[in-house]
């Protein structure tokens, strides 16, 4: 949903822009990725620049976020393709899961499929584990959901 509203809040900028006046440059949302069209390449630079802003001010992670590489096509018309990532890779979800079994917390861990799964006794246990994630630097966002009693 934040998504959705970064890149509509980015349309009204475009629409705004006297620098975008009289051009087609458009933005586009499909599913996991967000397609961006101008006329050169200057135009497609201001054109990330402007989304990436709106998606930071949306509270969306950067680090979820993986600028392609922009084309220019034979008539000068530039194209740029910004993929949005989703859950966590494989790779990454060991990385998190042995860091959690360095730590030597009292836990279990389980990767389920684009998540990792972390379960405990006590909530203390569990709250400590969270604290020593949010101090690391990881490839990915962390997001905890789903803490119970």
């Amino acid at each position: 949903m934040e998504i959705e509203n970064a890149v509509n809040q980015a349309r009204k900028e475009l629409a705004n822009r006297f620098d975008f006046k009289g051009t087609k440059a458009e933005i586009v949302l499909e599913e996991n990725e967000i397609k961006m069209a101008a006329d050169d390449q200057f135009k497609i630079q201001a054109l990330a620049e402007i989304m990436m802003g709106k998606l930071a001010k949306r509270g969306i992670s950067l680090k979820n976020v993986e600028r392609g590489e922009s084309e220019v096509s034979p008539l000068g018309h530039a194209r740029q393709i910004i993929k949005l990532k989703q859950g966590l890779e494989q790779e990454v979800a060991k990385q998190i899961t042995s860091f959690i079994r360095e730590g030597k917390y009292k836990v279990t861990t389980q990767i389920q499929g684009e998540e990792i799964r972390v379960s405990s006794k006590t909530r203390d246990e569990l709250q400590g584990v969270m604290a020593a994630l949010r101090g690391q630097d990881f490839p990915a966002a962390l997001q905890f959901v789903n803490f119970r009693d």
